[in-house]
């Protein structure tokens, strides 16, 4: 599939992968800085969200393809692959499998083990709005607004809302697919074998998502990683501290 981005910068290639529901304009600030820094960055949009196609297949297997094709259709080596939540999962699942592409993974708040569904409200809230009779952005925010309080991830899922045509609104991603195939993005990622390239896992002080006990199935699979632990951030630590995190990731790479 030809996934959509958005490109900045030159130098060597970073390319940026997204979580679930979301889209490569969520990292334009970031995706800038490291443009200006030395770097060809590729903000992507994973299948199924943002600007990318849609389809009925969706697992870490397909998106980890998609990332193939980007890279070859652009001829890219040496590659420095910034994954974060489900897009890091993406990222664990192409270095597995092509690791003479890639030059160093940077994973945000993510391990490769596996997660029970997560997000069960924001799900509620994404079932509950109908657009055949929801006709404005605010008429959709106070549906959200009644199963999900924090403002942060309201604006998050509200920037995916677009006008699909005169007088009807839709999401940018697949929601029909998302929905049926969601228990595809806690699936764990495994191989046989592991890989010699150089790792930085980056989690968030409060995320719940990296603990100390996954830390033997990273260093199984990435056996040259090292983890980084921002101070004061939740899941959404590339968000919540991007000056912490521009600087976590700069002083990896560089």
């Amino acid at each position: 599939m030809k996934l959509h981005f958005r490109k900045y910068g030159q130098g060597q290639p970073l390319i940026i992968l997204h979580g679930l529901f979301g889209q490569s304009d969520n990292w334009n600030s970031l995706a800038k800085q490291f443009g200006e820094n030395g770097f060809e960055v590729y903000a992507v949009d994973q299948r199924n969200h943002g600007l990318s196609p849609h389809s009925d297949e969706w697992d870490y297997q397909v998106m980890s393809d998609d990332l193939h094709e980007l890279i070859t259709d652009n001829n890219l080596t040496n590659v420095i692959l910034l994954g974060h939540s489900m897009g890091g999962k993406t990222a664990m699942q192409y270095t597995l499998q092509h690791p003479d592409m890639v030059d160093k993974l940077i994973v945000a708040d993510i391990a490769p083990k596996y997660y029970p569904p997560q997000h069960g409200d924001v799900v509620k809230a994404l079932k509950a709005i109908d657009f055949n009779i929801v006709k404005t952005r605010k008429e959709a925010e106070a549906i959200l607004s009644e199963y999900v309080p924090d403002f942060g991830t309201k604006q998050f899922l509200l920037k995916n809302i677009y006008w699909k045509e005169d007088g009807l609104l839709d999401w940018r991603f697949n929601l029909k697919t998302i929905l049926e195939k969601m228990e595809n993005v806690g699936l764990a990622i495994t191989a046989d074998e592991s890989v010699d390239v150089p790792a930085l896992f980056i989690r968030g002080e409060n995320g719940g998502y990296v603990l100390e006990e996954d830390l033997n199935m990273i260093h199984d699979l990435f056996p040259r990683s090292m983890l980084e632990t921002i101070a004061g951030a939740g899941h959404w630590v590339h968000a919540e501290k991007p000056k912490e995190f521009f600087e976590a990731v700069m002083n990896f790479i560089k």
